[in-house]
């Protein structure tokens, strides 16, 4: 409810949270450093992200256009070289992405 900036709470309403939410959905920041630099506790704003979401039907609020991201880290050189890579990604629409590594 309330985000705190120098010694002051700011209280927020629904609106200005799913505001909130919509900037951290592209930060591509960390919760925990999304909220530091927004002066935000880190349990409002997973009250108020679920409280949302239930509104919302649990759809997660994502801002327009905004690539949905999933980091799944290095490989590394040593391990790619001992296990073959077979992945393939289903994009939608009768198109999909099929990667290889021998």
């Amino acid at each position: 409810m309330a985000g705190r900036r120098g010694r002051k709470w700011i209280r927020r309403d629904e609106s200005q949270w799913r505001a909130l939410l919509l900037r951290f959905s592209g930060s591509g920041l960390t919760v925990a450093a999304f909220c530091e630099r927004e002066s935000v506790s880190t349990a409002s704003f997973h009250r108020w992200r679920e409280r949302i979401q239930e509104h919302e039907g649990g759809e997660m609020i994502v801002a327009p256009g905004a690539p949905a991201f999933l980091d799944v880290g290095c490989l590394d050189a040593t391990a790619s070289r001992a296990a073959p890579i077979d992945l393939r990604l289903d994009l939608g629409g009768g198109l999909s992405l099929h990667l290889v590594r021998r």
